[in-house]
């Protein structure tokens, strides 16, 4: 079973925010922060397996987008939390002047490297789902291989109003551009440190949900930034303090928060195996308790979702990106904002029977302000 020092991770960029995982060896590239409150540099060991990386503890990635992003142009997305990773470029507040490009290392492996297969199979997907709470203002998506979650991924991406700047993170489809302006504000507030291209390019949370944001903001595409911003195994506490910093971002009705989480990670190389008798089947079990997870988090209730957590330990590798949007919600709504929070979809990367089974959730939702 997981415990909660775990570490998870999180990314921030404009107009959108991702939640990334918390793999040791995760991270953001050049420009990215992450969070000071890091317990610990996460180092696993083993080839990545595309439903999720092998006995990995959780993970999560955060972007957010909004219009007037860098230079005047347009919308900005900030990426959300991730995972510990090491500091990049010492300790100083500026930013590189060199153009690096964060590479999609993943591309050709957990999702196809050539641009129209890539598009086509995104518009299939998207073409299959419904727009039935656009605009977000935040959505959770799994991070897997494309063959496992793509379809389930869908549901979230469909959500977001395209309407609605580091380098460059490349994707098949075309450059994503990280917000310096973003970077610099969050830079000051002294909760962040820079982390490596190398333990950005080796992370996959961010990673997987970067052609979707491209695909969903294609009509816009010159007019977003993003905000990659990776995060730890963070505190109750520490949630709420990353929550309230967050929160004037996530009342921008410009801005987007994507949260990227897989749910429960089952079996004996995940080293989680809870199993709920009355509810038949492993596989069923597995559903009951990612679904009551997911209701919590409808609930909109952070302190009853760590109360959750403390009691299954559940290995939602974005339990702690999660953790800092539930938070920042309770901040907005402590205003007066009225904001409610679906899952559109639910799957399994396999049914398991057996204890020699294993398996990854993935879910798909959607945050509206009304």
């Amino acid at each position: 079973m997981l415990s909660g020092q775990d570490p998870l991770e999180w990314r921030v960029r404009k107009r959108w925010l991702f939640s990334a995982s918390a793999f040791p060896g995760s991270g953001p590239g050049p420009g990215l922060l992450c969070a000071r409150s890091c317990s610990h540099l996460c180092l696993f060991a083993g080839l990545p397996d595309p439903r999720c990386r092998p006995a990995c503890p959780l993970s999560a990635v955060n972007l957010t987008v909004r219009p007037g992003g860098g230079a005047g142009r347009g919308r900005r997305l900030a990426a959300g939390l991730e995972g510990p990773a090491r500091g990049w470029g010492g300790t100083g507040t500026k930013m590189s002047n060199r153009v690096v490009c964060r590479e999609a290392s993943h591309a050709g492996s957990w999702y196809t490297a050539s641009g129209p297969q890539l598009n086509a199979q995104l518009e299939g997907w998207l073409s299959q789902v419904q727009s039935t709470k656009r605009p977000a203002r935040a959505i959770i998506a799994p991070h897997a291989g494309y063959t496992y979650c793509g379809s389930c991924a869908a549901h979230a991406y469909k959500q977001v109003d395209p309407s609605i700047t580091v380098d460059i993170y490349r994707t098949p489809l075309y450059d994503l551009r990280i917000d310096q302006k973003i970077y610099g504000e969050l830079w000051k507030t002294g909760m962040f440190e820079r982390m490596s291209l190398q333990t950005d390019e080796d992370e996959h949370s961010i990673e997987m949900h970067l052609p979707y944001t491209a695909k969903a903001m294609e009509s816009h595409k010159d007019e977003f930034t993003i905000i990659p911003v990776l995060v730890g195994a963070l505190s109750e506490s520490k949630e709420q303090e990353f929550g309230k910093l967050f929160s004037k971002y996530l009342a921008d009705p410009s801005n987007l928060f994507v949260v990227s989480s897989d749910f429960c990670h089952w079996g004996q190389r995940f080293r989680y195996s809870y199993y709920d008798e009355s509810q038949g089947e492993i596989y069923r079990s597995i559903e009951h308790l990612d679904k009551m997870g997911m209701s919590i988090i409808e609930q909109l209730d952070p302190v009853s979702f760590s109360n959750y957590l403390k009691k299954y330990h559940n290995t939602i590798c974005g339990r702690h990106p999660i953790g800092v949007l539930l938070n920042a919600i309770t901040e907005l709504q402590k205003n007066g904002m009225n904001m409610s929070f679906s899952f559109l979809n639910y799957a399994q990367s396999s049914q398991c029977r057996n204890w020699q089974d294993s398996s990854v959730s993935y879910a798909a939702g959607a945050l509206t302000v009304h």
